[in-house]
């Protein structure tokens, strides 16, 4: 007659076995909580890009058929592309550029510089007048501190230049990795002529 494996009674008469596994157990228990990641924000690859590119005064018709159409032909030259969508409007065009799943992460950088490639190999067929591509793959940056700059007395290039030199000091903090300027006015000159004009008769 067979009788059932008791543990518990096995455990009690190997208990220097028991105890053996118990610390080894808790060892590598301290060990992975020790290396445990603890990053607020993980570090992750999103594998979309997205390509822009204006055409002004272009109609829907020819931005679809003269752009978007040889962008996402060109793509699908491309080996680990897995779908593309695109919103084209009057003089305008987007392109969602989306890689398979199985695209390993550390390829991603590699994959869109040859994205990039592509682009430029068509870009001579493109019609005159359609404006130079413009490209976002940072869709994957984070930003942990937003800080916003008033200044009285200030004109807006003056208070400008004080944050570029906040910018460059931020930098150099160990682990930043990027520091953007957002509503930034850029310097612009603006040319007035008088419609009015005097005429000399003799």
């Amino acid at each position: 007659m067979k009788t059932n494996f008791n543990l518990s009674e096995w455990a009690l008469r190997h208990r220097s076995l028991v105890w053996y596994f118990m610390a080894i157990f808790a060892v590598m228990g301290v060990l992975s909580y020790l290396n445990l990641g603890r990053e607020e924000d993980p570090s992750f690859t999103i594998k979309t890009m997205l390509i822009q590119v204006q055409w002004p005064g272009a109609s829907v018709e020819e931005m679809s058929k003269q752009v978007t159409e040889r962008i996402e032909r060109k793509l699908e030259e491309l080996e680990a592309l897995d779908y593309t969508k695109s919103m084209t409007t009057p003089g305008q065009a987007i392109v969602f550029v989306y890689l398979r799943d199985a695209t390993k992460g550390r390829d991603v950088p590699n994959t869109w510089m040859r994205v990039r490639n592509m682009m430029n190999d068509i870009r001579a067929d493109f019609p005159p007048g359609v404006t130079d591509l413009s490209y976002n793959d940072t869709f994957g940056d984070v930003f942990g501190n937003i800080y916003a700059f008033t200044a009285d007395g200030l004109s807006q290039w003056q208070l400008r230049d004080y944050v570029e030199r906040v910018r460059r000091d931020v930098l150099l903090i160990p682990n930043v990795g990027k520091v953007d300027l957002i509503g930034a006015q850029d310097e612009v000159i603006y040319l007035e002529f008088s419609v009015r004009q005097n005429i000399i008769y003799p």
